[in-house]
């Protein structure tokens, strides 16, 4: 099942990436707590070709989700890791909330392809900080932050135009 769903979620990603004229640059490990790089050949204000990273997760747990947010827990060296105030790229954590077991992933017809899942984003540096003694932090994703293509058009004319988060 943890296959599957990481899986699935790569391959969610790559279909909004493509709608939204990006690309994918792979991690042959995931030393630096993110999963992949997406990429614009786009020319913005401030630079050519802008990137960033992603630390991907996956979940049929469906009780996380509130009226504002998406709570999910993350463990202390991964959270440490995308939160690096030091990181190079902006970095991003996206969660894909994907239909429970009993339920199909996809629905295909010769009109279209369906899926009730749905990933939610922040931005790293949004996520907080966490105590010294934590092993764990629960972070919250806000709805409104549904990555779809344009949603990663927005974000990456902001990472483009040198923006703040």
């Amino acid at each position: 099942m943890t296959a599957r769903q990481e899986q699935f979620s790569l391959a969610f990603v790559r279909m909004i990436a493509a709608a939204a004229g990006c690309s994918i640059k792979w991690h042959e490990t995931d030393y630096d707590g993110v999963d992949i790089t997406i990429a614009s050949s786009a020319e913005y204000v401030k630079y050519y070709c802008p990137e960033f990273e992603l630390q991907l997760k996956c979940t049929t747990q469906q009780d996380r989700l509130r009226d504002a947010h998406f709570s999910w827990r993350m463990e202390r060296d991964p959270f440490l890791k995308l939160t690096h105030g030091k990181r190079y790229n902006e970095a991003f954590l996206g969660v894909l909330v994907i239909p429970r077991d009993e339920e199909p992933l996809v629905s295909l017809s010769e009109q279209r392809l369906l899926t009730a899942s749905r990933m939610y984003w922040q931005h790293a540096r949004l996520l907080g900080d966490i105590s010294d003694e934590a092993t764990s932090k629960t972070v919250h994703l806000p709805r409104t932050n549904l990555f779809d293509v344009e949603s990663l058009q927005s974000i990456m004319q902001r990472v483009g135009e040198g923006g703040e988060w």
